[in-house]
């Protein structure tokens, strides 16, 4: 099966803030996809020119990159251009999935729930948001993830200095109401959703450095909700892709309210494959062993 795939580039690094997160993942997959037998190779777009690609005859790529340059359509398209199938989603759906605003706009308009939002600039009437979204309210980056140059605000005083920090990633700065409730992720694996993650973090604060770089962080897979109950969530998650013209893989995050209620935060089409990463620990509930989950990647790759 693995000489199927031919020589395969496992794109990692670049030049995005998430470039350390990159290297953790794309390193995991190119020892999974070598283990497994496969001629893969590590390819990093920061120190080498992609169009290097086709001219080292590489007929696939895994992309393990992360954020912008790699996860937002730019690398998908070369990728196009070039004539080499890639994993996960294609330009228009990475595009839009990086656009954390421009995804609120799809799944409103199809009738997906997501939290309420203001975007913020240096003419924003910052009481005028807070007595809008009340508090907390979480601030961010619209084309950054992994939380990065994120706030939660919990002081009215603290707004405007939250939007300077994420001003410094990213041009365009979305503010989000809090809701309550309990952190889930859903990932899916092809045209199907894997189980359910319940996340606790430490004082409900999944930041940074609780994702990637402590043990205090608590996950829960199987979640312990209701079958019927994740059965529905399930459902929403896949069908949040699809609008979005998602395909291959990916995750999405949500926050199930104490009435049972959920609503959906952002979605993820190029997810963390560390050690610390939650795709991969719902696909071994779901019978998938690492190796077996980036081989089912790989299989998925596609042009257009």
């Amino acid at each position: 099966m693995s000489s199927q795939f031919g020589k395969v580039a496992v794109l990692l690094g670049g030049s995005s803030a998430e470039r350390e997160i990159s290297l953790m993942s794309g390193r995991a997959v190119l020892a999974a996809l070598q283990g497994a037998g496969v001629d893969a190779h590590a390819f990093d777009p920061a120190e080498t020119d992609l169009h290097i690609l086709k001219e080292q005859g590489y007929e696939r790529a895994f992309i393990a990159l992360h954020g912008r340059g790699g996860e937002d359509g730019t690398v998908q398209g070369a990728l196009e251009l070039m004539g080499i199938p890639y994993t996960g989603s294609g330009v228009m759906a990475s595009a839009i999935g990086m656009d954390k605003w421009r995804t609120k706009l799809v799944w409103l308009a199809s009738g997906l729930p997501t939290p309420r939002f203001a975007i913020l600039d240096a003419h924003t009437d910052w009481d005028a948001v807070v007595a809008d979204l009340g508090l907390p309210i979480f601030v961010k980056p619209v084309h950054e993830g992994s939380s990065m140059g994120a706030t939660k605000v919990t002081e009215a005083g603290q707004l405007k200095g939250a939007w300077e920090l994420a001003a410094q990633y990213d041009s365009m700065v979305l503010a989000e109401e809090f809701v309550s409730g309990r952190e889930l992720t859903a990932p899916f694996l092809g045209d199907r959703a894997l189980p359910l993650v319940r996340i606790e973090a430490p004082g409900g604060n999944y930041d940074y450095q609780n994702k990637y770089f402590t043990d205090d962080t608590q996950y829960f897979c199987p979640s312990g909700l209701p079958d019927a109950q994740e059965k529905e969530i399930q459902a929403a998650v896949v069908r949040c892709a699809r609008v979005l013209g998602c395909r291959g893989w990916g995750r999405a995050d949500l926050i199930l309210r104490e009435d049972g209620s959920f609503t959906l935060l952002e979605i993820n089409t190029a997810p963390g494959m560390t050690n610390h990463s939650l795709v991969p620990m719902s696909a071994r509930v779901a019978g998938l062993s690492f190796e077996a989950l980036c081989l089912e990647i790989l299989a998925g790759a596609r042009l257009g």
